[in-house]
């Protein structure tokens, strides 16, 4: 079944007499419980891609339906809504409110539905147990590390149980240990729980953990790998591969 669908979707900035077209008519679907990752050169347009698909800015031309509902021209109250049931963010800089605990930025997308306090205090045992966090969880944000800082991020993505999560180079502030515990864990939520996640990442170790890594060339699909049966270390050396025919950065195993 798929969540998001997206047709030959446009987007432009500037104006006719100076405009630069980031997206052309690119097409993408994915399905229920996917872990997609996003990859290209600087300036490709992974990042306006995941920003329009995430309905963070406008498109140009095309469709984006999420849940079979076209989010394109939706108004901004509605779309507002339709975020917060559906939708999951996780930022390369946190986004957590420094006066806030870990338990209370977690539970922020929660304090804005009907779910009932002891669902929440459920909800939020499960996930920060999951992720490894329990422990930090009266500590702001100041007092923990730029890891549990991400993870208390994917927390606060996963807690509401949105359709998508979108995770925008989760990995990208974190050194490389703390960037495995955070990819190993949200994993584990796309296995566990079915959770369907859109990642835009410049580190092929990163979109080794995903099913199926995009990459985007000049506002286009150049290609697609599938993981299928392959152990990550395998997939990993194809992205790697790939990566390296498309000019992208290169990395020493």
């Amino acid at each position: 079944m798929k969540v998001l669908e997206a047709n030959r979707i446009h987007k432009s900035y500037g104006n006719k007499f100076n405009k630069q077209e980031v997206l052309k008519g690119l097409n993408m679907r994915v399905e229920k419980g996917e872990f997609v990752s996003i990859m290209g050169a600087s300036g490709s347009g992974k990042t306006t891609l995941l920003n329009v698909l995430s309905s963070i800015d406008k498109l140009s031309h095309g469709s984006i339906k999420i849940e079979e509902t076209e989010i394109t021209n939706m108004k901004e109250k509605k779309l507002a809504e339709f975020r917060k049931k559906h939708l999951g963010f996780i930022f390369q800089e946190y986004n957590l409110l420094d006066t806030l605990t870990v338990k209370e930025n977690i539970l922020l997308p929660l304090s804005i539905t009907k779910v009932s306090k002891s669902e929440a205090e459920q909800r939020f045992k499960s996930v920060v147990t999951e992720l490894g966090i329990y422990e930090i969880k009266d500590k702001y944000p100041n007092q923990i590390s730029g890891g549990q800082k991400q993870r208390t991020s994917a927390a606060r993505a996963f807690i509401h149980e949105p359709s998508i999560i979108f995770a925008d180079e989760p990995t990208g502030a974190l050194d490389s240990k703390s960037a495995s515990d955070l990819l190993f864990k949200i994993s584990e939520f796309n296995n566990k729980r079915n959770t369907t996640v859109v990642m835009v990442t410049h580190d092929p170790v990163a979109a080794s953990y995903s099913h199926r890594v995009i990459f985007i060339q000049d506002g286009q699909i150049y290609t697609i790998l599938h993981r299928g049966d392959q152990s990550r270390e395998m997939f990993l050396k194809d992205v790697m591969n790939t990566q390296a025919v498309l000019g992208g950065v290169h990395y020493e195993r």
